[in-house]
């Protein structure tokens, strides 16, 4: 039960850093560089904030089992419920200053209890084996359907959240491309993205006009709906395989991490351009370009702020990675809520993967300890939009907007769809370096949906509202609507739980990281 101590040596740079007592001793002065390093080498390779398993697992056979099972998982679990006494402290504090706004029947609680319910039912389903974030997508799904989901003057707040939790999770995925990688993967990255990209849009396409009588715009718009890979689902469960080591080696997470972004960026701008042509707001030739500037002015801000965060501040800075994170977290949000305010929304979230993908590049290649502490202070913050992120896609699920033979045919469609994607996805990763049980991993990790269609599902209807459309059209942007929330419901559960059961058995576990005299691990996403 008890764990050896541990002596922690101080490292050359710090070691001038001693303040002097009495006895002639000298006492290693409090490190306020905020890189949140262990100080010898065995505890660098340990992440603070990371789950890790005890050291000592022999307990004793006359407590109970679910004494000693909770001992054995305690690191895990203190995790979570540390954030949950976090949200109520917040929460103390927010009722004693203005307790108008934070009243339990106010809208400003009810979207903390929305978080506060998530975070706990992620733990209960984490108790059983499951990704927790099921606990929280149904957490939202009941919210939403007993009437608490809508929060009245805060769709602001909840705009604001939403773009935060997808900033969170695009500036990890950066940081986690491996640019040597990415060189050696660019021909399958561009192939498993196109081919069941185009292949799942065109399937879909096909039967929304042969099943929901859609002419074939329409059809192409819930296509290119469908079609879009969640990245809050996928990359948050590729940090959690990275924390238990599993495949690191081939170049897998960033295979990945790539697919699942050039699919988005390429789904959200032919998605714009059809809803153009549909609506007919602006000419084509606009609607046409918009993509492709967007995408030129998401590399260009990201590349430009990423170069800057490689020279400023100095890595000799006492707060150098504090610097870092806020700049590179404003940068995130600056690129995704600008975008989206001079009408190029397709710009945002690559701006974000392209800064801190050309930052933590640059800080590897100077000390590679600088692109690690970044690293660690956003996974610190992802466990926090973590529940928030899921909770709120849980929450789009409304069961009020079911319709009977809509649902049926939309089932038909996604199961269609993706079964199509899957062998395209599969077909398309064939010649290269991956064994069967690799290329089929990356195969299932193109099959969740959530984000992108919480976003867009809802475009068309609100459009068609708003323009005050005939009832045919009306339909059409319902219809797309349900196959969004179908998707969201079927996909996201069922895609995260399959990554993260078969990643123990199809994914080879690398060995502990070493460290070189920088501080860099041997591995990277």
């Amino acid at each position: 039960m008890f764990s050896k101590r541990r002596e922690f040596a101080i490292s050359p740079p710090e070691a001038g850093n001693r303040v002097a007592n009495p006895s002639g001793q000298q006492i290693p002065s409090i490190d306020l560089n905020m890189s949140g390093q262990p100080r010898d080498e065995e505890a660098q390779k340990v992440n603070l904030f990371h789950q890790r398993e005890p050291e000592n697992e022999e307990f004793d056979d006359d407590k109970p089992k679910i004494w000693n099972k909770t001992v054995k998982h305690w690191p895990v679990i203190s995790q979570p419920l540390s954030l949950l006494v976090i949200f109520l402290l917040m929460w103390g504090v927010g009722y004693s200053v203005v307790p108008q706004y934070t009243s339990p029947d106010s809208p400003f609680m009810r979207m903390v209890f929305l978080f506060i319910g998530g975070q706990t039912c992620g733990i209960l389903v984490s108790f059983v084996g499951l990704p927790d974030m099921l606990g929280m997508i149904g957490w939202g799904v009941f919210y939403r359907n007993i009437g608490l989901g809508t929060f009245v003057g805060l769709q602001g707040l909840e705009a604001i959240l939403r773009e935060l939790a997808l900033v969170n999770i695009m500036l990890l995925a950066g940081l986690g491309l491996d640019l040597d990688a990415l060189r050696k993967l660019f021909g399958m990255v561009m192939k498993i993205t196109l081919i069941p990209t185009a292949a799942e849009t065109v399937i879909v396409a096909v039967l929304a006009v042969f099943l929901f009588q859609m002419p074939w715009l329409w059809g192409f718009l819930l296509g290119l709906v469908v079609t879009a890979v969640s990245p809050n689902v996928v990359i948050s469960i590729l940090l959690q395989l990275k924390e238990q080591r599993l495949g690191l080696n081939k170049g897998i997470h960033t295979l990945i991490i790539a697919m699942t972004s050039c699919n988005d960026v390429i789904a959200i701008f032919c998605f714009g351009v059809v809803l153009g042509v549909i609506f007919s707001s602006g000419n084509l030739t606009d609607q046409l370009l918009q993509g492709p500037i967007g995408i030129v002015l998401g590399l260009v801000a990201g590349f430009g702020m990423g170069v800057f965060l490689t020279l400023m501040p100095s890595n000799k800075s006492t707060y150098s990675t504090g610097l870092r994170v806020a700049t590179i977290v404003l940068a995130g949000v600056l690129g995704v809520v600008g975008s989206k305010a001079i009408g190029y929304p397709s710009a945002g979230a690559l701006s974000c993967i392209v800064v801190s993908f050309v930052a933590g590049t640059g800080w590897r290649k100077k000390h590679a300890r600088e692109a690690a502490d970044v690293t660690t202070y956003l996974d610190l913050m992802w466990k926090f939009m973590k529940p928030i992120s899921f909770s709120m896609i849980g929450k789009e699920v409304a069961f009020n907007l079911l319709e009977g033979e809509t649902v049926l045919y939309g089932f038909v469609v996604l199961i269609v769809g993706v079964l199509v994607r899957v062998v395209f996805a599969y077909a398309s990763l064939l010649g290269g370096k991956l064994n069967w049980k690799e290329k089929a991993y990356v195969t299932i990790s193109s099959c969740p949906k959530a984000t992108v269609q919480a976003a867009l599902g809802p475009v068309a209807l609100d459009l068609a509202r708003k323009m005050d459309s005939s009832g045919e059209t009306l339909a059409f942007a319902n219809q797309v609507l349900i196959v969004s929330v179908l998707a969201i419901t079927a996909t996201a559960p069922l895609g995260a739980l399959l990554m993260t059961k078969l990643a123990p058995s199809w994914l080879k576990r690398s060995p502990p990281a070493t460290m070189d005299a920088n501080g860099a691990t041997a591995d990277r996403f």
